[in-house]
Formats: C-alpha cells, structure tokens, sequence
C-alpha cells in the first residue's frame, strides 16, 4: 500500500475533528453576534430611543394594552439578543425572539409577501438555528 493510500491514523482524524468542531462554534457565534446585533440595532433600539413614537403605533394582536405589547416587544428586542450574543441562556432567549416573529409575519403583517418580509424571515431563520443548535463552546455558559 502507497503512502497516500494508507487510512488516516487516530491523530489525524482527531485534528481534523477539532478543526470542523472549531469551525462549527465559531460558525455559532458569528450566528449569534451578528443576529444578536441586527435584531438589537433595527428593531429594539429604535422602540426604546423612540417609545412615545412606537407606542401610538404599535400593533396590539392579542389585546394586552399598547404599553404591554411595546414592553414585551422591548424586552425580546433588547435583553434577548443581548443575551444570545454573549451565549447565556441561549435557547431560552430565543424563544421569545422566533415568538413575536412568528406573530409579526404572520399575523400582523399577514398580507406580506416573502419578499416583503424577507428580513423577518432570514431573522427568524438565523434564530431558529441558534435555537436548535444552542450556543456552541465560545459563549459564556460554555462548560469547556
């Protein structure tokens, strides 16, 4: 058998193991960072510099009261990304996040096309994954 042709030995394989698993985390956090800072940029900064402005205009589909309604957008706009960007209580910060998406693409802005909401959705795509996937080694739960 030929150099090339010989398998690969349990150090090699394990190298290459830890350079995908690296690839992977790193993959993750820039999912987080990135999404994280979108969301927190667009989104919850400009309802909170802005407050008076968004509360007359907010749309209240469940009828909690605008105020409500503005506060719990607030909070999954701001603390959550914040959160899923330093990777602590990741999973559980996203749930709020893929919630008021969900509700904003489909049932208040039910009328958009793909097109239309095509941030919300690629938004709600990147925190779907992060949400299966969870925060990979470089967060700050990370227990390795």
């Amino acid at each position: 058998m030929t150099r090339s042709a010989q398998a690969p030995d349990a150090a090699s394989l394990t190298a290459a193991g830890h350079a995908r698993d690296t690839a992977v985390y790193a993959g993750l956090l820039f999912l987080r960072v990135a999404g994280g800072a979108l969301l927190l940029y667009v989104h919850g900064l400009p309802k909170v510099l802005h407050y008076s402005q968004e509360l007359a205009r907010i749309e209240d589909p469940f009828h909690l009261g605008a105020a409500l309604t503005l506060l719990l957008a607030i909070l999954s706009e701001t603390v959550c990304p914040l959160l899923i960007a330093l990777g602590v209580l990741t999973r559980l910060a996203c749930l709020p996040i893929v919630f008021l998406l969900l509700v904003a693409l489909l049932v208040v802005h039910r009328e958009w096309s793909i097109a239309d909401g095509q941030f919300g959705w690629l938004l709600l795509t990147l925190f779907v994954t992060v949400l299966i996937a969870g925060p990979g080694r470089f967060s700050l739960s990370s227990k390795s």
